[in-house]
Formats: structure tokens, C-alpha cells, sequence
């Protein structure tokens, strides 16, 4: 790896982290902790599972996620269901109000990028839409 590589891999981890943690200051807005904000997001994003898999998906320990998903049950964000395919299993599944409240979470962090992006030109967006492009493709 060239340094300028090098260089530009440890700047992009730098700003993605810093841009993760200004987004995140939107979340506050939602009323949730961090822990079930996260948790309640893999369930958004990547599908129904059981508290093994979330707390895997998590890195915390079953009690802990026992803990954040009873939590998200009682708030009306998640709902527990049999497995059809194992009934031995439960699997955590998002209701209709918590998909509402992490669209709204994403509208809120989406919308302070935007204020961060307000005074940027034309062909800074430009560029910038090109640097993610190629972003998105190498992953």
C-alpha cells in the first residue's frame, strides 16, 4: 500500500467517525438510548433475529440485549414472534412504530448532513458525489 493510500485510508476513518458522532447528536431527539437506538436499527436494516444473533450483531452479552429488547417490547418498537421455521426460537421483530422512529432518526441525521453540506459549491458536491460513488463501489 502507498502512503498516500496509507494517508487517505486513516483521514477517511478520522472523518467517518467524527461524521457518525455530529449525525448521532440528532438521536437525543428520539427519546432512546444509544443501546436500543443501535439495536432497534439492526432490526430496521437488516431483518428480524433472535436476541443471540442482536446481541452478536451488537457485541454485548444476552443479558444486556435481553435487557434492551424487553425495553424495546414495552415501548411498542419491537415485537417478539415464534419462528415458523423453529418454534423453540423467538425471534425480535420491528412494529410499524419503531420502522417510523428510525426513519425519522434518519431524516433527522440526514438533515444535519445537509446543514454541514449547505455551503459547499455546485462542483464541491459534485466532487464529492464522485469520491462516494467510488466509495460505494469498492465496498
Amino acid at each position: 500500500m502507498s502512503s498516500s493510500v496509507a494517508c487517505v485510508a486513516a483521514e477517511l476513518h478520522t472523518l467517518a467517525i467524527a461524521l457518525l458522532r455530529d449525525a448521532r447528536r440528532e438521536d437525543a431527539r428520539l427519546g432512546l438510548t444509544s443501546a436500543r437506538l443501535s439495536a432497534l436499527s439492526v432490526l430496521a436494516f437488516g431483518g428480524d433475529a433472535t436476541l443471540g444473533e442482536l446481541a452478536a450483531a451488537e457485541q454485548v452479552s444476552l443479558p444486556t440485549m435481553t435487557r434492551v429488547a424487553a425495553a424495546l417490547v414495552s415501548q411498542g418498537l419491537v415485537r417478539r414472534c415464534i419462528d415458523p421455521t423453529d418454534r423453540r426460537f423467538v425471534r425480535l421483530h420491528i412494529t410499524a412504530k419503531g420502522r417510523a422512529l428510525m426513519q425519522r432518526g434518519r431524516a433527522l441525521r440526514v438533515a444535519r448532513l445537509e446543514a454541514r453540506l449547505g455551503g459547499f459549491s455546485e462542483e464541491d458536491l459534485a466532487a464529492c458525489g464522485r469520491v462516494l460513488a467510488l466509495l460505494r463501489a469498492a465496498l
